[in-house]
């Protein structure tokens, strides 16, 4: 049987308190920054798919996808 391993994001000099919250932001930004420049299908985007999925809420994912797609997402893509 395979072993399983799990990762987090790693530590970020920029977010050194433990509210992760910018933290989650800016991973969410980075990896839609990403596909924009490099496409759907770029490897290189993965982790930061995999950063902002292991440090964002569902629910703040979905209403940031919502909004993505409305035109009236916040953040800058």
């Amino acid at each position: 049987m395979a072993e399983i391993e799990l990762k987090t994001a790693p530590a970020d000099y920029r977010f050194p308190t433990t509210n992760q919250s910018r933290h989650c932001f800016t991973r969410y930004v980075e990896f839609h920054r990403c596909v924009a420049a490099k496409g759907d299908d770029a490897s290189e985007c993965e982790k930061f798919a995999k950063f902002y999925r292991s440090l964002c809420p569902g629910e703040w994912v979905d209403k940031w996808n919502e909004q993505r797609e409305n035109g009236i997402f916040p953040g800058p893509l």
